[in-house]
């Protein structure tokens, strides 16, 4: 067992070391926890890691939590959680006010010329990458475009997308536990209950931003990019607490973050509710990330191995797809604006392909900044 402080302290330095996205972060926590001082043996870690890749909340951040409560009970888990997220939102908070109180966008219109660009090469990449990962089939391919075109075209709610992709898949792979007399999943109704409450209350603007951040984090299923559409839809389309162009530039300031990216809620909260709606979306936002292997683990692994309602989730990673799908294009709308705007997020895209090293990410997003720049001082 360790103490509460040297488990935050750990932790805090994986926080302060992670750039590269979720696999960098994942392969940095395994080789300390796992490989160095064989907290639990590679097998378990493989089942362990498997159970966070099913369900909602960056995985980096669940093995974290996961880690420090197997060290120091659920307080280290607390501490562990606290101390992995904990750089990312501090660096986010404060360009998020610089953003907002000193103006920084028209300031540095030339370099978020660039970093929009590469904005849209990163979700592009994402949405290549989950797609390969959960598509296997056609009808999930068509739960994929069903979710696109009902996004795209009709501005369905995100909340109908998802929960028909998972009902969708459900009955294609198992009708007979609907129609044969056997109990429907309990899945149909648990994702739906923080929306039925929403619509049965009225709540001011911090409880609105809050709700927002709770329910992204419930429903970030195969990694950080599935909270982009999620907040889109409620913060840019529903809301309009920022326009698109704020939404991107948000992107971009995540994309150079030693964090997941899931923490660009920050300054969504930020600028929808100052100081409390940042506070409050990320509490949101990570409250499922810290209670879920707190609280629940055992259940969650039950939930792991539960065939039939595995094929729910995959449903609604499905339809995820097909929203990311969707806000790509909003976003590569917006952020390709010329032909060399064009030419940055196709040759960032390439590069995200080509090459997967930690720093990959950092290293993209910084160079389209700075050849964007280097462009609106000469040719643009």
């Amino acid at each position: 067992m360790e103490s509460p402080g040297a488990i935050f302290l750990r932790f805090l330095k994986f926080g302060c070391l992670a750039w590269g996205g979720p696999a960098a972060q994942i392969a940095m926590i395994k080789r300390e926890c796992v490989d160095e001082e064989k907290w639990i043996d590679e097998l378990s870690f493989q089942r362990l890691l498997a159970v966070y890749q099913v369900l909602p909340g960056p995985e980096a951040h669940e093995l974290c939590v996961y880690f420090g409560r197997i060290r120091g009970g659920k307080l280290g888990g607390l501490m562990a959680g606290l101390g992995f997220m904990l750089p990312g939102f501090l660096l986010m908070l404060g360009l998020s006010a610089l953003y907002v109180e000193a103006n920084i966008s028209e300031h540095l219109d030339a370099l978020f010329y660039g970093l929009s660009a590469a904005v849209g090469a990163l979700v592009a990449r994402a949405l290549v990458r989950l797609g390969t990962s959960f598509i296997k089939d056609v009808p999930l391919a068509l739960i994929a475009v069903a979710g696109f075109v009902l996004t795209f075209f009709a501005d369905a709610s995100f909340v109908f997308v998802l929960l028909a992709g998972g009902i969708a898949y459900e009955l294609w792979r198992g009708a007979r536990g609907w129609f044969g007399g056997g109990t429907p999943s309990i899945a149909i109704g648990l994702p739906a209950l923080p929306w039925i409450a929403a619509g049965a209350i009225t709540i001011g603007l911090t409880g609105e931003i809050l709700l927002e951040g709770l329910k992204a984090g419930l429903l970030t299923f195969g990694g950080a990019y599935t909270v982009v559409p999620l907040l889109h839809a409620s913060a840019v389309d529903g809301h309009h607490w920022l326009t698109e162009s704020q939404f991107v530039d948000g992107l971009a300031i995540g994309g150079i973050l030693p964090a997941p990216l899931i923490i660009f809620a920050t300054f969504v909260g930020y600028l929808a509710g100052g100081l409390v709606g940042a506070i409050v979306i990320t509490l949101g936002i990570f409250i499922p990330a810290f209670c879920f292997p707190i609280f629940l683990h055992r259940q969650l692994v039950a939930v792991a191995e539960n065939e039939r309602l595995h094929q729910f989730l995959l449903g609604i990673a499905a339809g995820v797809i097909g929203l990311i799908a969707a806000v790509t294009v909003e976003i590569l709308d917006t952020s390709v604006v010329d032909g060399y705007t064009a030419v940055l997020a196709l040759g960032a895209f390439l590069a995200l392909n080509r090459w997967h090293g930690k720093l990959t990410v950092l290293w993209v997003v910084l160079a389209c900044g700075a050849i964007g720049a280097l462009l609106q001082m000469t040719v643009v």
